[in-house]
Order: C-alpha cells, then sequence, then structure tokens
C-alpha cells in the first residue's frame, strides 16, 4: 500500500485514519479540503484538479477527502481506496458530539474558530442538515464509482463502523500476508 485514497461521510474519522497510516507507513498524508479552501475562497474546479494531481503523481501518498468528482485523479490512480461508509444514525450523533465540542471551546482547530451554533445545527445548510442530504444523496452514487474504482483494479477497502476501522488498522500493522484474516476488505458493487 504505497498510494492510498480514503473518503466518507463527516465525523467518520477521515483524518484521524490517514494521519494514522502516514505515521504507520511513512507516506505523505494530504487533506484535499487544505487544497481547495485558500484564504482568498475556493479553488476552481480546473485548478483543485491540477493540484490534487500533482499529489497524486507522487510515488507514496495517502489523500483523504470526500470529493467523487476527482476519482480519476485521486481514486484511479490508488492501490487502496477507503471507504468509510457508517451508519446515518452514527455520523449524526458524530457531528452533534465535535461540533458541541469544536462549540464549547475544547476544540482550537481553524474549523473549530470558523463554526458558530447556525453553521452547525440551525441555517439550512449546516453541517448535521448538509451532512444527512449529501448521505442520502451521494451514497448510491459513491457505491458506483466505488465499483468502477474497483474494476480498474484498485484495492476497495469498505468499513461500516468504527469496529471494523480498527480490525483493518490490525491487519495494516500485521502486513499483507495477513490482511484479509477479518473480511472488511472486498470490492464493492452495491450500498
Amino acid at each position: 500500500m504505497r498510494k492510498i485514497a480514503l473518503f466518507g461521510p463527516p465525523a467518520t474519522g477521515k483524518t484521524t485514519l490517514a494521519r494514522w497510516l502516514s505515521a504507520e507507513l511513512g507516506h505523505p498524508h494530504t487533506d484535499l479540503d487544505d487544497i481547495l479552501f485558500t484564504p482568498d475562497g475556493p479553488l476552481p474546479l480546473p485548478e483543485f484538479r491540477r493540484q490534487a494531481g500533482e499529489v497524486t503523481q507522487a510515488d507514496a501518498w495517502i489523500v483523504e477527502g470526500n470529493f467523487s468528482k476527482l476519482a480519476d485523479v485521486v481514486w484511479h490512480r490508488a492501490d487502496v481506496l477507503v471507504w468509510l461508509d457508517f451508519p446515518l444514525p452514527l455520523i449524526m450523533y458524530r457531528i452533534v458530539r465535535r461540533s458541541l465540542c469544536q462549540l464549547t471551546g475544547h476544540d482550537d482547530s481553524p474549523q473549530a474558530q470558523r463554526l458558530t451554533w447556525s453553521k452547525a445545527f440551525f441555517n439550512r445548510r449546516s453541517l448535521l442538515r448538509t451532512a444527512i442530504r449529501k448521505y442520502r444523496n451521494n451514497r448510491p452514487r459513491y457505491a458506483q464509482q466505488v465499483s468502477e474504482t474497483a474494476a480498474l483494479g484498485v484495492k476497495v477497502v469498505r468499513l461500516r463502523s468504527p469496529h471494523e476501522v480498527l480490525r483493518w488498522r490490525e491487519d495494516v500493522l500485521k502486513g499483507p500476508a495477513e490482511s484479509h484474516s477479518h473480511g472488511a476488505t472486498r470490492h464493492t458493487t452495491g450500498p
């Protein structure tokens, strides 16, 4: 595993898993949000695609982000595509917990500093409402795109719970000879 792409809804632990993989495997980690969102606003799509493509031209990398529109320059170049596909109630719980932590000053990340109660919960485009809408709307499309990516020979790992993530991490530590022991690794064709 030299080229790993991770994606999934908010609050599924993408960044935590990507940082862990980076530390364990020694590969550089890139969060696509860090490329897209600049001090001057989001990059135009062609520039975003170009910069993401530069990252994935390297011999080893770990890229995280929910940008299936970059599948050809990220997912298709990966050795492994990791889909954190947790149930919606768990995602909602984690978003609420994380937002409350950020809003009450227990997190001083840049994201926490920009968060307001309205942005987290109450306006039409709040984090919570957006996560629910995107989960319902994007999941079938993700399943199709993941299937297409698997057909290109990319190994797909679909993890449906935090417990499966922990088991997969154990498999990664054991190495490739034992990486299929828990069954969480498989090609996917449906939701």
